[in-house]
């Protein structure tokens, strides 16, 4: 099975520091102009998800959920979690106050990958 997401080293060692100090954690990438498109890194639980929002994987452990809408312009696309220095969109991810952003690198599937892709789960219910 070939895996919808990834993520760098600089964003798993942010993520186990984040963790040490909020313990579970989960992300949520919105398709909206008000917490824009980059992922948002919250307390597992701390973000309400949507009907048919899309769980596509997981990074140590914690839940990588995607707006359905977003999902669906890019559902061909593979994500890599990456993290940039700098205060981004999201004010309300846990690691604004590190002075960090989370960010996606986007690119295609090949035609073979298509083929294998893990299968997503959705949110069924509000």
């Amino acid at each position: 099975m070939i895996n919808r997401l990834s993520a760098t080293n600089k964003a798993l060692n942010l993520i186990s520091k984040l963790k040490r100090t909020h313990g579970e954690l989960m992300f949520y990438q919105a398709g909206g102009c008000c917490e824009g498109t980059q992922p948002q890194c919250f307390e597992k639980g701390g973000f309400y998800l949507r009907t048919n929002d899309v769980l596509i994987g997981s990074i140590d452990g914690c839940e990588f959920w995607v707006d359905r809408d977003l999902f669906e312009y890019w559902k061909y696309s593979h994500f890599t979690l990456d993290v940039l220095d700098g205060f981004g969109a999201g004010g309300f991810s846990l690691e604004t106050s590190l002075n960090k952003t989370f960010k996606i690198h986007y690119r295609l599937f090949t035609e073979e990958e298509l083929k294998e892709l893990e299968p997503i789960q959705r949110q069924l219910s509000d």
